[in-house]
């Protein structure tokens, strides 16, 4: 899709309404289940949206003191919520050759170390920003750089858009190149003073952000920790036991830690609003713990392929469980590709995902397991209008799929393993026409 700038910001009428077949969840479906009363489709429905909120959904055509925009035959959404992506590794994405410690040597870091630069920061949120728009992707949690300027631009540009963002500055004291390091009093400095100024403003959240535990000394460590009990509205977001040559590391650097996840835990790093990317290698103490602390696991199914990391225990996790492009170690911002991904890892694992698992960790999952489920993850009155239409195929082979669907999952299905961003046919946050 392409929109002029006049186009990607235009306010809607103060009372519109949208017409589609309208999908999201009452609740989380259960494993394997392709016939799901957690699944509400109303084919040809219309939704009402007053002042950006959602505040009704029915199958007759509204009076005419509503503003219309029909999208009928299209599929209708609540935008997807990305719970684990990288904004300046835009650039480094589809990078050949590296498993995880090898990619941040001669990719990531480089690509980081130039948002030290206030204009390249801007310039780079921009550009991130506007493609989860253009991917269907309303709602992020999102590492920026160790400079404080990257967190900025991309809270500013969030703003400017609406969206609904959770980021905060990358904590890194040690193991990490020239350019990209900092110091516990400085970071924390930093930490403190975006706090005030962004957190709880407008849609804008933070994050205490430790890239991961070998970058950050225990002295960080603890103070990343005394951020989060000081506030417990804050998130912490970070990475664990992605790879099993970075677990190794871990043991060697923190031999006292039971194991990787325990690093995090022995800090206060582990409560409700902590996000951990990845999740791959962890024990079944491990799993016990993550479920007991109420944090959630954002399960990057591109990224592990792409990077030889692992298959994630989807079924088995005792957890909630978010979806998450990680790009750049993921190869699309695309959520639907990233679902696609997903159903291999689990074939992979013997596992069959369905559909509507694979949504519903893209949606209303996410939202609840970000604490944010009366806002966004759904199209429930009183939420805001965070919304994607999709078509439900594009090109000849998905379209011949799409006609002979039999029943709804199969439809769903064929469209989450067939889409991409080139379905997209709209997105709406608060209301308003982005994308």
């Amino acid at each position: 899709m392409s929109f002029t700038n006049q186009e990607k910001f235009a306010d809607s009428p103060r009372r519109w309404a949208l017409r589609g077949d309208l999908l999201d969840f009452t609740a989380a479906p259960r494993w394997g289940d392709t016939e799901s009363a957690a699944v509400r489709f109303d084919r040809d429905h219309w939704l009402l949206i007053e002042d950006g909120r959602i505040v009704g959904r029915q199958a007759a055509e509204p009076d005419e003191t509503w503003a219309r925009r029909d999208h009928a035959g299209r599929l209708v959404l609540p935008g997807f919520i990305d719970t684990h992506v990288h904004c300046p590794q835009l650039e480094v994405i589809a990078s050949y050759g590296s498993e995880l410690l090898d990619w941040l040597e001669r990719y990531t870091f480089p690509a980081e170390r130039a948002f030290a630069d206030a204009a390249r920061s801007r310039a780079g949120a921009e550009i991130f920003l506007d493609a989860l728009l253009a991917s269907g992707t309303t709602a992020a949690v999102v590492f920026p750089t160790v400079h404080k300027v990257s967190v900025e631009a991309l809270f500013d540009g969030a703003a400017a858009r609406g969206m609904r963002l959770v980021t905060g500055k990358v904590l890194m004291d040690r193991h990490a190149p020239d350019g990209l390091r900092d110091d516990v009093v400085q970071a924390e400095r930093d930490c403190i003073d975006m706090i005030n100024r962004f957190h709880g403003r407008g849609r804008n959240a933070y994050a205490v952000t430790v890239r991961f535990a070998p970058t950050s000394t225990p002295a960080q460590l603890a103070m990343a920790g005394a951020l989060c009990r000081a506030d417990a509205s804050l998130y912490m977001q970070t990475h664990v036991a992605e790879n099993r040559a970075e677990v190794a590391w871990v043991a060697e650097l923190f031999p006292q830690a039971r194991s990787y996840l325990d690093v995090y835990d022995g800090a206060g790093l582990l409560h409700e609003r902590s996000v951990l990317a990845h999740g791959i290698w962890l024990d079944p103490q491990d799993r016990t713990v993550i479920a007991d602390r109420g944090a959630q696991v954002a399960h990057c199914p591109s990224s592990n392929l792409f990077l030889g990391s692992g298959l994630f225990d989807w079924p088995g996790a005792p957890f909630k469980v978010s979806l998450a492009s990680d790009v750049g170690g993921g190869t699309s911002l695309s959520l639907p590709r990233n679902m696609g991904d997903a159903y291999k890892v689990q074939a992979l694992r013997g596992e069959r995902l369905t559909a509507w698992a694979a949504l519903h960790a893209a949606t209303r999952g996410a939202a609840e397991a970000l604490r944010l489920g009366d806002e966004i993850g759904g199209l429930s009155v009183g939420q805001m209008a965070d919304i994607c239409v999709w078509d439900w195929a594009r090109g000849p082979v998905a379209e011949a799929r799409d006609a002979v669907a039999r029943e709804l999952h199969e439809r769903v299905f064929a469209w989450m393993t067939l889409a991409d961003e080139r379905n997209l046919a709209a997105c709406y946050v608060a209301g308003r026409p982005v994308a």
